[in-house]
């Protein structure tokens, strides 16, 4: 039976479970007051300048501008170059790869409807095959990502994997280009639907042969939490902090609960596991309504996949655990109780060899560099935090395979 969203009068927000700006109302059940959207509500969206980006922040502005009047002047979309996927220290695209513990004074306010999580094999054109187990001994799969390496040469030994870096359409010609060494890649459903390239997809990649990263397939907003009011404020104080909050009820009205709450529960399993996007831990989510909700959130029994696998692919854990999830609280424990069953399981055994990997691979300068270039050593908490330097009120961290890129200053929207 479909559960009926809250309204403003049965939603209580100031109630403890329902405190986090991550579980918010759809904008059908509590609409933007328009009036509240004065001039001095942004209009700006910076993005880079490929395809997917430009295609995802279309798919955000038409949203943005539905909470607009006709006579309010409408976001403009302002491209930029990108600086390549290598710089860490840019607002990244992945909604994974936003940090799991976000720095004070920012917040994960909105998690749009979720595209399709799953991974594709793309075989190069003049190939004949149809799926990885059809694939000859030794045939090179291109892919970026640890988690899908490790979890498909556990499932493919014979296979070989080589790195693979740029946006969509420079995967697609280095896989195309008659010296090719890929046999085919692995790209995320979600990137190739929004670019409208789905027929070039072999076949789909999904559990148990390939489990999908944390928050695939959904966009995630990133803003400023608005700061207190001071008891004296200064007209400028108030004017940004006014600013900062009608932002907030705009990105707010873009989410959906039920992709937030998905989100939510796959952070908390990686926070807890202390990782990011470099280490291969894959999830499967699924949300199912109940038919007695809360009184103040909506209810539904949230199921979470968890897997950790070793680089070598010889050793992996996975636990399943479910839970009634009536907010972001109860979400957030789901995740860090399955983390739990996978350390007590180990995962943890699979993870610190990991790390001592990683820094036996790392000689002194090289480890040294690294400190240097680390967000912590340039007064910057974290690498979304790059918003605390800037003017920009927010950034949208997308689905995989888009190209990282600078804030731009003086900007109101920021897509990635």
């Amino acid at each position: 039976m479909e559960m009926e969203q809250p309204t403003a009068e049965t939603y209580n927000p100031n109630h403890q479970k329902n405190r986090s700006p991550s579980t918010s109302l759809g904008v059908n059940s509590r609409p933007i007051d328009i009036l509240e959207l004065t001039l001095n509500t942004p209009k700006n969206i910076e993005m880079n300048s490929s395809q997917l980006a430009l295609i995802q922040a279309d798919l955000v502005e038409r949203e943005i501008n539905k909470r607009f009047t006709t006579d309010q002047k409408k976001t403009e979309i302002k491209s930029m170059s990108t600086s390549g996927d290598e710089n860490l220290l840019k607002p990244l695209c992945l909604l994974g790869d936003v940090p799991t513990a976000l720095p004070a004074g920012c917040e994960l306010a909105s998690v749009m409807l979720q595209e399709d999580p799953r991974d594709a094999l793309i075989i190069r054109n003049s190939l004949p095959f149809t799926n990885l187990s059809q694939l000859p001994p030794g045939s090179i799969i291109g892919t970026s990502s640890v988690r899908r390496v490790a979890q498909l040469r556990r499932r493919f030994p014979n296979l070989a994997f080589q790195d693979i870096r740029g946006n969509l359409q420079t995967r697609f010609k280095k896989l195309d280009a008659t010296d090719s060494p890929y046999t085919g890649i692995i790209l995320a459903v979600a990137g190739l639907k929004r670019i409208g390239l789905t027929t070039r997809i072999t076949s789909y990649l999904e559990p148990p042969d390939l489990y999908h990263a944390v928050g695939q397939g959904a966009i995630g907003i990133e803003i400023r939490t608005p700061p207190v009011m001071k008891l004296n404020e200064t007209l400028e104080e108030k004017i940004l902090r006014e600013r900062a909050m009608t932002v907030q009820k705009l990105v707010k009205s873009l989410e959906d609960w039920r992709t937030a709450l998905t989100c939510e529960a796959e952070r908390a399993l990686l926070r807890r596991l202390e990782g990011g996007c470099s280490i291969p831990v894959g999830v499967q989510s699924s949300l199912v309504d109940l038919p007695t909700p809360c009184p103040w959130a909506p209810k539904a029994r949230l199921t979470l996949i968890g897997v950790v696998t070793s680089v070598d692919g010889l050793e992996e854990v996975t636990k399943e655990a479910s839970l009634d999830v009536c907010g972001t609280k109860d979400a957030i424990h789901l995740g860090t109780t399955l983390a739990d069953q996978l350390f007590r399981d180990g995962a943890d055994k699979i993870l610190d060899q990991l790390n001592s990997v990683k820094k036996s691979d790392l000689n002194d300068e090289q480890l040294k560099e690294s400190q240097l270039n680390q967000p912590e050593n340039l007064g910057i908490p974290s690498r979304i935090a790059n918003l605390e330097s800037t003017s920009s009120n927010f950034i949208i961290a997308a689905p995989a395979d888009a190209s990282r890129t600078d804030i731009g200053s003086n900007q109101d929207y920021i897509i990635c």
